[in-house]
């Protein structure tokens, strides 16, 4: 299953290290190469509480067998894009089939691992399973780098040899398929998708048509709006199969889980992109030494997932998200004020005390909530926590994009003003450069014999050291998130889920 979901976690990284080479040879704008990007992780969001329910009804071999073609198949048609006038919908097409693909398979592989393992050896199986996994993202930009150099496509042909294994280990396994017998609640299943897909996508698009906008607003409002019908429709309503049993929200253990998570999300998944394109302007690190950077990252997330997996299963999942956020918060404060030093060296004991503490939190966090799936639906409940640590980093990723974006064309303003550029260009030019900044890594000298450009050349080092402070608001942002998913971890009553007898009567039940 670990082989299996491979594939999903590298692409939410690797395909931002090809943008450059994709928009080059497709003649794509910056905003159709964004909008490429984000397909993946939009369908991603919209369809996980879907794939964690049919996981369920079909069972989760099936799923991931499933997801597993569809995720391929999306695949290498996105690396046979012809150029031309229709490349750019043919790319979204295939990146949004690509997420379907990606949240059919993984609430079904994570629910196969759970109900592999009892109880009292959960903690570290998905210790396991989420600590590799998760360090598989930060292998996304280093594999792209590599892969780029031959082609862009074969950042998504890489993943054909990837999912022919995981079929083959899949057959190996034996995997048992228990099915559900119970209908699938379609009208929910539409409302959450709607409403989970239109959030997002006001989200992902604050940076692009501002916040000001009403497009914006109407996205998320709307998108909200169909969520909280969503919910009443399935507490209201009187039908014996709901999409998401609500009432799982009752134990009060498994709604902080769920809390913990999206506040550690927050930071989380965001923390790939701002570190990447901080290395390689900042830094002036290359792509290939920008995955290194984050491998700093990982090394405390890896160590910390073991350790959070065995305080999991001997004393619960609360000691292990407090430590977590309060070693996360204190991490990522750090780490902020160390990125204007501009040395990778002096940051790495930082980076990776952040990283312990996202890795103290998320398996624990996630097994505890699993655990206590009502009638063992472990499927339908992966569903509900991989959706929320799916919206809160997009989230995650538009409010530090838009602080990001805010600050440093504040600061760059004030660079060129003091260089004498005139009052009616200065705030252009640095919207300009902040916007190839943070949207490609573009931190090229302009060239060009004008007074204009040779300003800009003049300013580089102070908008590397600009960048670096906007910078600093982001991870002081992320240290906030940890802090306040550190109060919602006090609130955990401390029990545990379930003890292995009652995990076995419930999964002879289901």
């Amino acid at each position: 299953m670990m082989f299996a979901v491979a594939m999903t976690f590298i692409d939410q990284t690797i395909v931002s290290i090809a943008a450059p080479d994709i928009v080059s040879e497709l003649g794509l704008s910056t905003s159709g190469m964004q909008w490429v990007i984000n397909a993946y992780l939009l369908s991603l969001a919209a369809f996980f509480a879907l794939g964690g329910r049919l996981a369920d009804l079909w069972g989760p071999r099936r799923v991931v067998v499933a997801g597993t073609l569809v995720f391929v198949v999306s695949s290498v048609l996105c690396g046979c894009v012809p150029a031309g006038d229709h490349a750019l919908t043919w790319l979204v097409v295939f990146r949004a089939t690509q997420g379907l693909g990606a949240a059919l398979l993984f609430p079904a592989a994570l629910a196969v691992v759970v109900a592999v393992f009892p109880v009292e050896r959960r903690g570290r199986a998905l210790a396991l399973f989420f600590g590799v996994t998760g360090a598989l993202t930060a292998v996304g930009p280093l594999l792209g780098g590599w892969l780029t150099s031959w082609t862009w496509r074969a950042i998504f042909w890489v993943n054909v040899p990837v999912a022919i294994i995981a079929l083959i280990l899949t057959a190996l396994a034996h995997i048992s398929d228990r099915r559900r017998d119970e209908s699938l609640d379609v009208r929910g299943a539409l409302l959450i998708v709607a409403g989970m897909g239109l959030s997002v996508l006001g989200f992902q698009q604050a940076s692009a048509w501002g916040w000001d906008s009403a497009a914006t607003w109407l996205c998320i409002a709307g998108g909200l709006a169909l969520l909280a019908f969503f919910c009443h429709y399935e507490l209201r309503t009187t039908r014996r199969h709901p999409l998401i049993d609500l009432a799982v929200f009752r134990d009060r253990a498994f709604t902080v889980d769920t809390l913990v998570l999206f506040f550690a999300m927050l930071a989380f998944v965001p923390v790939f992109f701002f570190a990447s394109v901080y290395a390689q302007v900042s830094l002036s690190a290359s792509p290939n030494q920008a995955a290194l950077y984050l491998l700093y990252f990982f090394a405390g997330f890896a160590i910390a997932s073991q350790w959070g997996g065995r305080i999991l299963d001997k004393r619960g999942a609360r000691p292990a998200m407090r430590i977590g956020c309060a070693v996360g918060a204190v991490g990522f404060a750090l780490w902020a004020g160390k990125l204007t030093d501009l040395s990778m060296h002096d940051q790495w004991p930082y980076a990776a005390l952040a990283g312990a503490g996202i890795g103290f939190i998320l398996a624990p966090a996630s097994t505890d909530a699993v655990n206590r799936a009502i009638n063992a639906s472990y499927g339908e409940v992966t569903g509900i926590t991989q959706t929320v640590r799916n919206y809160a980093a997009s989230i995650g990723l538009a409010v530090f994009g838009t602080m990001l974006t805010h600050t440093m064309t504040d600061r760059v303003t004030e660079t060129l003003r003091t260089r004498g550029v005139p009052p009616d260009a200065e705030h252009s030019v640095a919207r300009d450069v902040t916007q190839a900044i943070t949207g490609n890594a573009d931190s090229r000298t302009p060239t060009g014999d004008g007074a204009l450009e040779t300003t800009m050349r003049e300013a580089m080092p102070a908008i590397r050291m600009d960048f670096a402070e906007a910078n600093q608001w982001v991870f002081y942002g992320m240290a906030v998130a940890l802090a306040v998913g550190y109060f919602c971890a006090l609130r955990h009553p401390g029990d545990r889920a379930a003890t292995a007898e009652e995990d076995g009567r419930s999964d002879g039940g289901g």
